[in-house]
């Protein structure tokens, strides 16, 4: 596996700190629960901590709740229960400048890349300060020389240095979710929230993205929760992961403590279900 030694620019990222050092959890859920037209349930009850540094994988079957989970983190939605407290601060009910700032600290990666594919590569990688411009600079695309020099060295760590002034809608799906990364890092974040990263790329764009991933995690110590379908990936690259079933947290431990009946349990299966069937 390369390694990337993510020390970019002038601008440095609050993430660097090491783990151990805050004496809070990064991210903590309280009894959170989301419905949809007073019936649809899909989280319920969902009670968590994410420590600083931590790579945590989150499972489960299709509709099980897991992109709902990460939107109420980023605020994208609302929760109808419960609380959310993030970096020390209860975000739960923020709102205006107030949600926009806590934005700026928890960058979203999408499995289908949420790109403008009009615009270039470095013009998306902007897009990462937009958090915190004005509405009119933001509006005419405004940024300084030390953010302009950051975009291109986190270009180049990923290694889209000859795509940087191509459309987006001339990249492969590997390279749009490497600059959907690379617009995340530019946030300066503490926190990655990724929502099937790999869903929609062949084996090798996934290895590669997970790779990139887990490095910008162990060189940077930028927390990273991650929505996976594949339990292999989850297993390999996470120390920690959360099986979500229904709305429901069902399982939340170490990687190596997953067996096949809590996989099955997970995913409701039963033996020869599952393209991966673990030994007992």
């Amino acid at each position: 596996m390369f390694k990337m030694r993510f020390k970019i620019g002038r601008l440095m990222f609050s993430a660097v700190a090491l783990r151990g050092e805050h004496t809070l959890s990064l991210l903590e859920l309280q009894h959170v629960s989301k419905t949809y037209d007073n019936i649809t349930k899909a989280l319920q009850d969902i009670s968590l901590t994410v420590e600083a540094g931590e790579f945590v994988s989150i499972i489960g079957p299709s509709g099980a709740g897991k992109s709902t989970l990460l939107r109420c983190i980023n605020r994208l939605i609302d929760v109808t229960e419960g609380t959310i407290v993030f970096d020390g601060q209860d975000i739960t009910q923020v709102k205006g400048k107030d949600l926009r700032k806590v934005r700026t600290k928890a960058g979203m990666i999408f499995q289908h890349y949420n790109l403008v594919n009009r615009l270039s590569v470095i013009e998306n990688v902007l897009h990462g300060r937009l958090g915190y411009k004005s509405t009119f600079s933001g509006s005419i695309g405004h940024y300084t020389e030390a953010e302009k020099e950051q975009a291109f060295m986190i270009i180049e760590k990923l290694g889209l240095t000859e795509q940087a002034y191509k459309r987006c809608d001339e990249l492969s799906g590997g390279q749009k979710q490497r600059v959907g990364i690379a617009r995340a890092l530019m946030q300066e974040p503490k926190l990655i929230l990724c929502d099937e990263p790999i869903a929609s790329l062949d084996p090798n764009s996934s290895k590669i993205i997970m790779d990139y991933l887990k490095d910008i995690n162990q060189t940077m110590k930028i927390t990273c929760l991650v929505n996976l379908h594949q339990v292999d990936v989850a297993m390999n690259y996470s120390e920690r992961i959360i099986g979500i079933t229904s709305g429901q947290k069902i399982f939340d431990g170490q990687a190596k403590e997953l067996d096949k009946n809590i996989i099955h349990q997970i995913y409701q299966s039963k033996d020869g279900q599952l393209i991966i069937d673990m030994k007992e």
